[in-house]
């Protein structure tokens, strides 16, 4: 079988010479400090900005929750994306903005390694994961919230260096 080439016609990484899906083998790179930050948002109407900010929704103190499932989401993202390396993680934290007028919650996820292979899965995955666990914990009084906008906003480490979002340069 020939090889599988990507757009610029080089190898794939995660496809061997036969076709086959493959986990990268890092074994030979160096270790070095890695971190990811991500974020996402998520939309409510007024009222369930409102319930949220008194904390009177019904299945009680939301960002908490939404906290701890991001948290434990980037300590499990090599169960759920088949090829990602399981990483001992030294550091992931979520945390929220509230832009009550806005009617949104901006949550970060930002998480670190000393490890062979990055880390954005997992900063990406916890921000994630706290967006559906907000969403979970609203729906009983909105149905229509919409988690927008997820991105890598920033990731240093390893051979590729640092990588900012463009927003963040200028």
């Amino acid at each position: 079988m020939s090889e599988k080439k990507g757009a610029a016609g080089e190898q794939l990484s995660h496809v061997d010479e036969s076709g086959n899906l493959r986990m990268v083998d890092v074994s030979g790179k160096d270790e070095t400090d890695r971190r990811a930050l991500a974020r996402t948002e998520v939309l409510l109407a007024p009222a369930t900005m409102d319930l949220l900010v008194r904390q009177a929704l019904p299945k009680g103190d939301v960002l908490a929750v939404a906290k701890v499932a991001g948290i434990l989401a980037a300590k499990r993202t090599h169960e759920l994306i088949p090829l990602c390396h399981p990483l001992m993680l030294s550091y992931v934290d979520v945390s929220f903005e509230i832009d009550q007028e806005g009617c949104r919650v901006v949550i970060f996820a930002e998480a670190h390694t000393s490890g062979r292979t990055g880390l954005e899965m997992e900063a990406l995955m916890a921000a994630q994961v706290a967006a559906l666990t907000i969403y979970d914990m609203c729906k009983a009084v909105q149905k229509n919230i919409v988690i927008a906008d997820c991105r890598l906003l920033r990731k240093s480490g390893g051979k590729s260096g640092l990588y900012e979002a463009p927003e963040l340069k200028g």
